[in-house]
């Protein structure tokens, strides 16, 4: 085969080539009209979507009520899904980057069909949409603006978090007599300020609107029909009324070309697009016009009407026919096919083609390029890239071969990325699969996303293999696969949940949650729970089962995967949605729930402990509970009803007795307290122990109402005294003391009252109990006289017990007289 068939469809343009490639044909019916519909292209070779235009279907409508729809085709022309549309009139369909379908209503309801399936997120555009209505929209690959009747703008700049915003108004710019003839954007990552920018053809001029001004670039040759920005946002095409077509840089300071059609405004273009960023294309119904770069023109006849849609390295055209893509030839490839060419991968190709017929001119054309070589194997390795005939890929990539093998040193990781990128995208544009897409789009879009779009063309074996080859993660594949099983499967779950399991057991990084609630979704209840028993994180598993009012199964699973915190969410989820019994009866028989609310419940929520303590009979846990409140209560009314309540709680249960009756004289105890704080003013009562308000009213000097608490509570008399005496002993009332001490009998024993009366500094009281230490040994109670100061009774003492000894050492203690009168006592205990 001759360079020629590798040209065939190569048109010249001033000095450069364009080629017309055919992609697919028959892509409908022949009788299909393809005029009476929208049709919005998505980008990189996607989808297309066709909606039949309202303005063209009027007169007929009426007599076949024909439901709406907007049907979503391959490339190729093959239905991959019909939308049922009964949502208003549409007033704007276009496409996002990543294949999500736009639809914009008159009143402002902007619908996301996010997988080419039916499933839609939805918005509204509000800032007076619904009032004002949608005139028309405009897309870029990450949002769009939306041009209201108002004659205002309002933005949306992307699609998982829509915060649909006002432009600068440009309506005080537009003359009263005026309207917008025509307008367009220019996409964020093309301008200065990061923000979209409207060019709005009103009167002569053009104006620039973005998110703050207005900005009048002061034209003088409008009005314009069309305006279209290049794909690199370098360059901006005007059409006027006068059917004249301009090229201009986009910040509007220097025109490049011009281009008369010839109509004089009669029939003006349909439409205006980019081919790449090199020339421009107008549509008519049947007829097409390239306008080159300085202003030559290539004219194109079909046979029906045709719709394009504009891509990054060229434009896709659609006829019911066929569906052709118009691009600049790639300098490459022109280098290597051109008639004459002389560019040493060109001589590289013609030697793999002498080579074939055993010509020895092959290995003569080797050695005229031996040291071009290496830069002819590359040029023929990026050639095969951007080929769609097999035939062509095949020779360049044998050329390439040929040349790299005669090479010593070459590396071949280029020549093998390219060998399985050409196989993966010739399998994507298989007629079947219809996506037209070329390899500088692919570099583009990525493979990761071009395996998303065969995922959501349901192609889910073609994804797998082509993400095996290029070795790429699978895991989202097979879950959206056992997605679509569960969605669309008419098999019986049990079935369902078989082959779902069979097929994903083993896989790496597999979600049967997402699985599991795409089933919930459907309303396959028991398949969902099927599916949840694969999940191996609970903290997946959960979540659902709650949505599923699974409450039971999933408590079970949080307590199995052993992370109290996820018990607790599920407690907490529980708790809100149950009926209090129902809660309490759920939680009885688990021990690691019913531990964590009541140790939850303690700190945060009493009321609940309450009730968790009544329902299982806990009585002396929940009085605890009331006691613990009534303690905390200022209200002495309210302590008293608290401690009431939590007496009776306990007063039923026989071994319970014992509380009851502490807690029936802590009342009463509280009782008095509240008589002897309104009788006695002066001192606080409320909230002491028995101790301490008998200890206060001796030392306020209240002896009766002392005695009155001891009898009410049987404090015990050793207890009395000791209160009695330590009370006595901080009102520093040594009279009282003594005047007590002349009772023959002390329960607590006199040394008590020595120790007191000492500690409290008072030696001539404490002295007045050492005699009436009976009880204690004679060196005590000399150690006692020592320890109050008086040398003279402790040697007294010593002489009553006969203990020389003590005398000695008290007499080396003493001096003075008590030294005189204890070496008289030593003398009479020892007289030689």
């Amino acid at each position: 085969m001759s360079h020629n068939s590798a040209t065939a469809g190569w048109e010249r343009v001033e000095d450069k080539y364009y080629r017309t490639i055919q992609l697919y044909s028959a892509l409908w019916d022949p009788d299909f009209d393809l005029s009476d519909y929208i049709v919005a292209g998505a980008p990189y070779g996607g989808a297309l979507a066709l909606y039949k235009d309202e303005t063209r279907i009027q007169a007929y409508r009426n007599s076949q009520q024909s439901k709406s729809s907007i049907d979503i085709y391959s490339a190729a022309g093959r239905l991959i899904r019909r939308i049922s549309w009964d949502k208003g009139s549409i007033k704007g369909l276009g496409w996002s980057e990543d294949e999500k379908l736009l639809v914009v209503t008159e009143d402002g309801v902007v619908r996301c069909y996010y997988d080419l399936q039916g499933d839609f997120t939805q918005f509204s555009l509000g800032n007076g949409a619904e009032e004002a209505g949608v005139k028309e929209c405009r897309f870029y690959s990450t949002g769009f603006v939306a041009l209201l009747r108002n004659n205002r703008f309002v933005s949306v700049s992307r699609y998982d978090e829509p915060r649909p915003r006002l432009l600068a108004d440009p309506v005080p710019f537009i003359p009263a007599t005026e309207i917008i003839h025509s307008w367009t954007i220019l996409p964020p990552s093309y301008t200065l300020s990061r923000n979209v920018e409207v060019f709005v053809s009103t009167g002569t001029t053009i104006l620039i609107v973005d998110a703050t001004e207005v900005l009048d670039q002061m034209l003088q040759n409008g009005p314009f029909v069309h305006i279209s920005v290049s794909p690199n946002g370098k360059y901006v095409t005007l059409c006027s009324v006068e059917g004249k077509v301009w090229v201009i840089r986009s910040d509007f300071q220097e025109k490049l070309s011009e281009y008369d059609t010839g109509t004089g405004g009669e029939e003006l273009p349909r439409a205006v697009e980019w081919c790449g960023n090199d020339s421009v294309v107008l549509a008519w119904d049947e007829e097409v016009h390239m306008i080159g770069p300085r202003g030559s023109v290539l004219k194109h006849y079909y046979d029906n009407f045709v719709h394009l849609v504009p891509e990054i390295d060229g434009i896709r055209i659609i006829t019911t026919e066929k569906c052709e893509f118009l691009q600049k030839v790639p300098d490459g490839t022109e280098d290597i096919f051109k008639i004459g060419a002389t560019a040493p991968a060109s001589i590289l190709l013609d030697a793999v083609d002498q080579l074939e017929r055993k010509s020895p001119k092959a290995d003569d054309n080797i050695q005229l390029i031996r040291a071009q070589l290496p830069e002819a194997v590359d040029a023929c390795i990026k050639a095969a890239g951007h080929e769609f005939s097999v035939h062509w890929q095949k020779q360049l990539l044998k050329a390439a071969s040929f040349g790299k093998s005669v090479l010593e040193l070459y590396s071949s990781d280029e020549f093998v990325e390219m060998c399985e990128t050409l196989r993966m995208l010739n399998a994507v544009r298989f007629y079947e699969v219809g996506l037209a897409i070329t390899y500088e789009q692919f570099i583009r879009l990525t493979p990761e996303k071009l395996i998303q779009r065969l995922v959501n063309r349901q192609q889910h074996l073609l994804a797998l293999r082509v993400s095996e080859y290029l070795r790429l993660p699978t895991d989202r594949i097979y879950i959206h696969w056992a997605c679509m099983k569960v969605r669309m499967s008419a098999d019986n779950e049990d079935t369902i949940c078989r082959m779902v399991v069979a097929k994903l057991t083993g896989k790496r990084g597999i979600s049967f949650e997402e699985i599991a609630r795409t089933a919930y979704d459907e309303g396959r209840g028991r398949l969902a729970t099927e599916l949840l028993n694969y999940e191996p994180r609970a903290g997946r598993q959960v979540p659902l089962l709650l949505n599923m009012e699974e409450g039971e199964i999933a408590l079970d699973k949080a307590i199995e995967s052993g992370d109290t915190d996820l018990v607790f969410f599920v407690l907490l989820h529980l708790k809100k949605k149950l009926p209090l019994a129902n809660f309490f009866r759920m939680i009885n028989d688990r021990p690691v729930a019913s531990s964590l609310i009541e140790s939850s419940a303690r700190e945060t929520d009493p009321e609940l402990l309450k009730d968790f303590y009544y329902q299982d009979d806990r009585r002396a846990d929940g009085a605890h509970v009331i006691l613990r409140d009534s303690l905390a209560q200022k209200d002495l009314s309210l302590k008293m009803e608290k401690l009431k309540l939590a007496s009776k709680l306990l007063a039923d249960a026989k071994e319970h007795t014992l509380e009851a009756k502490a807690l029936d004289e802590s009342a009463k105890l509280l009782h008095m307290q509240e008589v002897f704080e309104k009788d006695l003013q002066q001192e606080r009562f409320v909230g002491d122990s028995v101790n301490e308000t008998i200890f206060k009213l001796i030392r306020m000097g209240y002896s009766s109402r002392a005695n009155k608490v001891k009898s009410e509570f049987k404090v015990p008399e050793k207890r009395f005294w000791w209160l009695k005496l330590r009370a006595l002993v901080a009102k520093r009332d040594w009279g009282e003391i003594e005047e007590w001490g002349k009772t023959k009998k002390s329960p607590i024993g006199w040394e008590a009252f020595f120790n007191e009366c000492l500690a409290a500094g008072n030696t001539k009281a404490a002295s007045i109990f050492i005699p009436k230490c009976t009880n204690l040994p004679p060196a005590d109670r000399i150690d006692m006289w020592v320890r109050c100061g008086n040398m003279v009774k402790a040697g007294e003492e010593a002489f009553r017990a006969r203990d020389a000894n003590a005398l000695e050492v008290l007499r080396s203690k003493a001096a003075g007289a008590a030294a005189l009168e204890i070496d008289r006592l030593l003398k009479q205990l020892r007289p030689k």
